[in-house]
């Protein structure tokens, strides 16, 4: 549970980040960051294993993407530890060796490269999101990718929600296609996200308790075949307009 006033700070610093970033629009994560076709964990599973760490290490990225805008997408004036704690209502006594130490991991993991400053915290540079090591690209128009609308931050989900919660939000968008109607994610499509069945669960009855994600219940097979049932996902994008029920 947050405390109110790390919350209200977190939400006056995340506003006030989301105007300086000068977006006007949502942010885009690639396909390649959500899943793979072969056996390979994509890189937005990796961020959110190890527990509590992965959830830091997440909502940190996510946050640093949103923030670094243009070529070369990086962060000339990074927040120190202490200010990225506030940042994200981390408020336990080591939260700001957490936040050093999971930015070294993105480091470590070639999600963003730090260079070192005298006196100064290391500039942030993120790095190409499919983990070559090379520098960012913001996906183009003709290739599929989800986009993060910045009410994310502004409105304080990224404060409320766990890592598998974000996470799955981030795959459900893409299960959707932009389609606005609920889809079906097949085994196959499960598979090439690498969440396991027990996080997909915790993690959709999360959302579907914040009332961010729509599930149905159809058949499987014919019309009146009620033996087998699956799954429809949408993502409700109008409740991410209004902050959480804190």
């Amino acid at each position: 549970m947050i405390r109110p006033e790390a919350r209200d700070e977190a939400l006056d610093l995340l506003q006030a980040v989301v105007r300086k970033s000068g977006r006007k629009q949502q942010v885009p994560f690639g396909k390649s960051f959500l899943r793979t076709s072969d056996q390979t964990t994509p890189r937005l599973a990796r961020l959110i294993q190890g527990g509590r760490g992965g959830e830091v290490r997440l909502k940190l990225y996510l946050t640093i993407t949103m923030m670094a805008t243009g070529y070369p997408h990086d962060l000339q004036r990074p927040p120190p530890p202490n200010r990225w704690a506030q940042l994200l209502a981390l408020t336990s006594p080591t939260a700001s060796r957490r936040v050093s130490s999971n930015l070294r991991w993105l480091h470590s993991n070639k999600f963003i490269e730090l260079t070192p400053r005298q006196g100064h915290p290391p500039l942030i540079t993120l790095l190409d999101p499919a983990g070559s090591g090379g520098p960012y690209a913001r996906p183009l128009v003709s290739q599929r990718y989800i986009s993060l609308p910045l009410e994310l931050w502004s409105q304080g989900w990224i404060l409320e929600l766990s890592a598998t919660a974000l996470a799955l939000l981030m795959v459900i968008r893409d299960v959707q296609q932009g389609k606005s109607l609920p889809r079906y994610a097949s085994r196959q499509d499960r598979d090439a996200y690498h969440l396991s069945p027990d996080t997909w669960t915790r993690a959709s009855k999360e959302l579907a308790g914040h009332e961010l994600l729509e599930i149905r219940r159809v058949p499987q097979g014919g019309e009146f075949d009620y033996e087998r049932m699956r799954n429809l996902y949408r993502v409700n994008t109008d409740r991410l307009m209004t902050p959480p029920a804190w």
